[in-house]
């Protein structure tokens, strides 16, 4: 009979190509991980993983079980879902990424609804950019993602994710407060063709999305510094460094000398939550998506 939390484990090293990986995404030691990975090969009577320089790789009959431990799993889950529903109480554990503004605008009254409404379940958080949110969720070590995209270019989300939209945020042009536009009562993009920018790290969603939309307003961007938190990033601005595009959402209070000025076309973030399809009739799933919807409502308005 095979050990499903030895599958498990087998089905982590798979997704996350090392012990080290599957062990932090399991939450035990590297210890624990070879111990179950060792148990799990003599019940099978096969070599499941072989070592690889300073890592391993899975033979090909480890790759042969953990397809099949893949399935399993997902099995599994699905009969966890059912007996949730069944049982229509919202009960046991939920983990949640949410990229930082989200962590910071929903994440602290979402998490305070649901300990109120839902005293017995067990909320955990962790702030992660988008696309490393939606891979947390399908390798299963996260529940449920806040992510996002922008009005004029799309976060791709694969196939077997469910997706709900939560709100739309609304972003602003940040600039000195002695900058020649800071009066305005709104600006475009073009305007700042000559300006030095302030961009999220380079490689990160926004930061293309930033560089997408300037080049599409005939602008080759200056980018002048990269910071990934936006109260860096207004930082910045107040010392006369550039200007950037701060969005509403966790903004909060906003450097003096700094000015804010609204975008003639919009600039808006569509801010969603990701989760397994496999896991949609768990009640902690719909309970989490709630709080994070009313959460949105307080949002400062698009």
């Amino acid at each position: 009979m095979l050990n499903l939390e030895r599958l498990r484990t087998l089905d982590a090293v798979a997704r996350h190509g090392s012990v080290t990986g599957a062990a932090d995404g399991l939450h035990v030691t590297t210890s624990a991980v070879s111990q179950q990975l060792a148990k799990l090969e003599r019940e099978v009577g096969q070599q499941l993983v072989a070592r690889n320089g300073r890592g391993v790789r899975l033979t090909d009959a480890g790759l042969l079980l953990a397809d099949h431990a893949a399935r399993i799993l997902s099995q599994v889950e699905l009969a966890q879902a059912d007996i949730e529903a069944q049982r229509g109480q919202v009960v046991g554990e939920v983990r949640l990424a949410g990229f930082p503004t989200a962590a910071r605008g929903l994440f602290p009254r979402a998490v305070a609804g649901l300990r109120r409404e839902h005293p017995d379940l067990s909320v955990r958080i962790s702030e992660l950019e988008p696309e490393r949110g939606i891979q947390e969720v399908i390798r299963g070590d996260m529940d449920l993602a806040v992510v996002l995209d922008w009005n004029n270019k799309r976060l791709p989300v694969p196939g077997g994710l469910t997706r709900e939209p939560l709100l739309d945020d609304a972003a602003d042009v940040a600039m000195p407060a002695d900058h020649p536009l800071a009066g305005r009562a709104e600006v475009g993009l073009e305007d700042f063709a000559d300006d030095d920018w302030v961009s999220w790290p380079a490689g990160e969603f926004c930061h293309d999305w930033l560089m997408f939309t300037l080049r599409s307003k005939g602008i080759e961007p200056r980018i002048a510094h990269l910071a990934g938190e936006h109260h860096t990033q207004l930082a910045l601005i107040q010392a006369g460094l550039g200007v950037c595009v701060t969005p509403r959402l966790g903004r909060g209070p906003v450097p003096e000398g700094v000015a804010l000025v609204p975008v003639r076309q919009p600039m808006l973030r569509h801010i969603y939550a990701v989760w397994r399809t496999d896991a949609e009739r768990r009640p902690s799933i719909r309970a989490a998506v709630e709080a994070l919807r009313e959460a949105g409502r307080e949002v400062e308005p698009v």
